[in-house]
């Protein structure tokens, strides 16, 4: 169904975490359905649990020489609703499908992290090889104040093997980059499954149930599954009902 006869389905303040990426300019025709950004935002502002997380994908097309600054506008209208804007996260490919001749490449898109309050639940993924790592556990230096006064601090405790990772996320995409479901391929823009994992692992618990109001290839529902979680997704081809139902059929207990 429209995900935004979906969302008026579901009670106010009960979702702990959305992950999805919408159509966003025209990069891609998706069997010619579009979305009213505006409206799909407010239902999501009100099923949004307290304490509870979006995550927003997107990025811009170049248009007429420019691009078309999409993702800001729509960061910017989430917070209008009263949204706090937690982060802002990149996804960094590691290729590129439309190289142009007068700008460097781009490779990346916006990971736009909303929370309604404060966020309930945070997992940071601490997998970063800290190259300062030496088997102790304190560090020394210096920083600076307001006032721009040099410091000196010993702080202890906080230097561990491995780091907190960064808030630019390298991860593969493409074919059998993205998932090794061949089934996938079928639809024009797939989520990387890792991308999805990790979010999931960022700011849910197992048990939670996790939203997808663009569903696609239904990539963060079977990784939701795959991570102890429960999945609420909308999409409204029917096409792309079929590539779901048989990526998520080996990990349902009961029938799709």
């Amino acid at each position: 169904m429209d995900c935004l006869v979906g969302l008026k389905q579901i009670p106010s303040n009960t979702i702990p975490l959305t992950i999805t990426s919408p159509p966003y300019d025209d990069l891609r025709n998706y069997k010619g359905y579009s979305f009213d950004f505006e409206e799909i935002a407010r239902e999501l502002y009100r099923v949004t649990a307290n304490g509870g997380i979006v995550v927003w994908v997107v990025g811009d097309k170049t248009d007429k020489g420019s691009e078309t600054g999409t993702s800001f506008k729509q960061a910017l209208f989430f917070k209008e609703i009263g949204f706090n804007l937690h982060d802002t996260m990149i996804y960094e490919k590691d290729s590129i499908s439309f190289p142009e001749t007068n700008r460097y490449y781009q490779i990346f898109e916006y990971m736009f992290i909303l929370s309604k309050g404060k966020p309930r639940t945070v997992n940071l993924i601490s997998d970063r090889k800290n190259k300062w790592y030496n088997g102790k556990k304190h560090i020394k230096g210096h920083y600076r104040n307001t006032d721009g006064e040099q410091v000196r601090h010993n702080k202890q405790n906080l230097l561990k093997e491995f780091g907190v990772r960064f808030n630019i996320w390298r991860i593969p995409n493409g074919h059998q980059k993205s998932t090794l479901d061949k089934v996938a391929f079928k639809h024009p823009a797939i989520f990387p499954e890792k991308l999805a994992e990790d979010h999931i692992i960022s700011w849910s618990n197992e048990g939670d149930v996790v939203l997808d109001p663009f569903m696609g290839s239904g990539t963060v529902a079977k990784m939701a599954l795959l991570n102890n979680r429960k999945y609420i997704g909308f999409e409204i081809s029917e096409d792309y009902i079929v590539i779901c139902k048989e990526r998520l059929e080996p990990y349902l207990k009961v029938e799709c």
